[in-house]
């Protein structure tokens, strides 16, 4: 009797679990959810990122004790995006003395001045820019004082200015001064980019291929070509204009020149084109705010950047 009301008691109990699992509501599955995993990254990996972020952003490799600091910060963090991000705007902001480099962010404007000269000067160094140029200039514009060509003389000083204001470009970028349509507008309107570029024909086809990654249509050369050789009025991308700073001053507000960014410092940073989707997403704020710093370390914080994939 005993044996019969245990196997009893057994049973019972065998339902009331077998009622409650059936009543139990599976978890919610979401496919393609699953948490990044980076516990078994080699210490090799994180430190190939941080020397790659120094030196995309510094131009040069950290020194042995910047290392050491800034790979435990990331490991102490689990290699997060969020750690990421506070390295990464550390080098670009941090106005904090360093030897040799006064600070990591007069050393980031810096690197960032000397790569977009790349890009639209060939590298044309300060000392070639003051040397082979102002100085040439400087003498025409002593020899024009005088023969009493004063209008010669106005034009030299012009050329000048807007060449200094090419080197002045890391001090006023970094102080807030100007931003980073002024940057470019700068590096295309002056004497050195108009010698790489010889002519009006040039320096049109030029302008789109450097800001744009394209050449222009047939329309848009004969609009710029007028105003740019003829002070002529004409509109492009729907803004007016009659000469060659206004042409200047359309190719850097318009929407293209900031698609034109996000395209540089995808190809600069991962060796690729960014997707439609990419671009998309990053214009929609990027053609707002203009803030290339935080379209930087949305890039650079990308798995695919740091080789942790």
């Amino acid at each position: 009797m005993r044996t019969a009301v245990t196997i009893l008691q057994l049973f019972c109990v065998l339902f009331v679990a077998a009622f409650l699992q059936s009543c139990k509501k599976d978890g919610e599955i979401i496919p393609g959810n699953n948490a990044p995993y980076y516990d078994g990254i080699p210490s090799v990996v994180i430190e190939n990122y941080i020397n790659r972020l120094f030196i995309d952003l510094l131009g040069r490799e950290p020194l042995d004790v910047e290392m050491a600091i800034e790979l435990a910060a990331l490991k102490a963090a689990e290699l997060n995006t969020s750690a990421r991000n506070v390295l990464i705007n550390k080098l670009q902001t941090d106005a904090t003395f360093i030897q040799g480099d006064s600070s990591y962010k007069h050393a980031y404007y810096i690197r960032f001045y000397e790569l977009s000269k790349a890009r639209m000067l060939e590298g044309a160094s300060d000392y070639q820019i003051d040397q082979q140029f102002i100085s040439i200039l400087s003498f025409g514009v002593y020899a024009d004082s005088i023969s009493g060509d004063s209008f010669s003389m106005e034009l030299g000083k012009q050329k000048i200015r807007l060449l200094e204001d090419v080197m002045a470009i890391p001090y006023d970028y970094r102080m807030g001064s100007v931003e980073i349509k002024d940057v470019y507008a700068r590096l295309l309107n002056n004497a050195v980019y108009d010698e790489i570029n010889m002519n009006t024909f040039n320096f049109l086809r030029a302008s789109f291929d450097d800001l744009f990654f394209r050449f222009p249509t047939q329309s848009e050369f004969d609009r710029g070509y007028n105003m740019v050789e003829f002070d002529k009025p004409e509109i492009l991308f729907g803004i007016s204009g009659q000469n060659k700073g206004d042409y200047v001053s359309i190719m850097v507000n318009s929407k293209e020149f900031y698609e034109g960014m996000i395209r540089w410092l995808y190809q600069t940073l991962l060796a690729r084109e960014p997707s439609t989707t990419e671009v998309y997403n990053h214009m929609i704020t990027f053609y707002q705010d203009h803030d290339v710093q935080k379209l930087q370390r949305a890039i650079l914080i990308k798995d695919e950047y740091a080789n942790f994939n």
